[in-house]
């Protein structure tokens, strides 16, 4: 049988563990040629790029660098270089996206700064733009709506991050072991996500199903998991899905919001936590399909409880989950067979991959 979503997302939890049991030696190579750069350029786009928002915050906080984001293609025809950067990390989990490598062949061309590639095949066409490659430990993912890739980009990055903060003299070795717990536990979690999250879309399926439209909320670290939300859904639901800021969707967005509007608030607590409770309780007024993806646990049957006592900026490893898996069961739902794909020669067609994808 065919490979779908589902069969990597039940593999996360081990492939999880494989890359946490490698930590340091899998990112020491990294941390080495990063311990002395403090602003980094991160190119990515798609998946890749919300992997690198969802680990962003983790990183600055513990390794006490900048990190910007850009959309690679873009970065290349339009963006200045930043006198003040001294990393350029690429991302790219097919090692296929010619945009990314595009961009960092521009960094090579037109500075001295050093380059990192990030990849799920160390031998592949990215790798030949950049000074080292790090594998991001997820294997081929032979489906064309990643998964388990954008939780090993995930992981991967936040241990660079913290291995750098040790490095650095940051993190003490016991701030190092907590993280680690962390980390330990919200891997050990997966299966009850998985299971609580199937319990979930069996109990709103009707209204998930039939939705026009979905929109997810959030804030700080989760901004990369809303992302990533609007990502999957419009791939795999191909409906219009937006995923925005707390305080962007405030500022115009909320006037589209109707009754039959599906609305989603991430919830990881910390100071922002409150506004984005008050919001919830203002649309809550205009329409009934809201609900809550919550670190804590389930407020009432509208709230997906995680029960995970993780750090808020850990927390974008276990949130992007219940999305990944409400995005292969909705588009079931609808009737959409995801092993079937469709435009299989864009890539190639667009030039966006250096070739086409090994897709089962």
């Amino acid at each position: 049988m065919k490979p779908t979503m589902m069969t990597y997302i039940h593999e996360e939890e081990a492939m999880s563990n494989e890359i946490l049991s490698r930590y340091p030696e899998q990112v020491h190579a990294f941390a080495g040629l990063a311990q002395d750069k403090s602003d980094w350029l991160v190119l990515a786009t798609g998946s890749s790029y919300n992997a690198a928002l969802s680990a962003k915050y983790f990183i600055e906080k513990w390794a006490d660098v900048r990190m910007d984001v850009r959309e690679p293609f873009h970065f290349t025809y339009y963006d200045k270089i930043s006198p003040h950067t001294d990393l350029a990390i690429g991302i790219s989990q097919s090692g296929q996206s010619t945009s990314t490598i595009g961009a960092l062949n521009r960094v090579r061309q037109q500075s001295g700064i050093r380059t990192v590639a990030m990849s799920s095949d160390p031998n592949s066409a990215i790798s030949e733009a950049a000074d080292i490659t790090i594998d991001i430990g997820c294997g081929k993912e032979r489906v064309g709506y990643v998964t388990k890739g954008f939780l090993a980009t995930v992981l991967t990055f936040m241990l660079a991050g913290l291995h750098l903060a040790e490095l650095k003299g940051r993190a003490t070795k016991d701030e190092v072991s907590r993280v680690l717990k962390e980390f330990q536990s919200a891997i050990d979690a997966i299966p009850r996500i998985i299971a609580r999250t199937e319990t979930f879309y069996e109990l709103h399926k009707e209204a998930f199903i039939h939705a026009p439209r979905f929109t997810a909320v959030g804030y700080g670290p989760a901004v990369g998991t809303i992302k990533e939300m609007e990502t999957k859904f419009c791939e795999t639901i191909r409906m219009p899905t937006q995923g925005i800021e707390l305080e962007a969707f405030m500022h115009g967005p909320y006037l589209e919001v109707n009754p039959n509007h599906r609305i989603f608030f991430v919830e990881t607590g910390g100071a922002v936590n409150e506004r984005l409770e008050l919001l919830r309780d203002y649309e809550s007024r205009i329409t009934d399909y809201t609900y809550t993806v919550s670190l804590g646990a389930g407020a009432n049957d509208r709230t997906l409880g995680l029960e995970l006592e993780v750090d808020e900026y850990l927390a974008p490893f276990s949130l992007i989950i219940p999305f990944q898996i409400l995005a292969h069961h909705i588009a079931g739902g609808r009737g959409i067979d995801l092993t079937n794909r469709i435009y299989t020669d864009f890539g190639v067609s667009m030039k966006s991959k250096t070739q086409p994808g090994d897709y089962a």
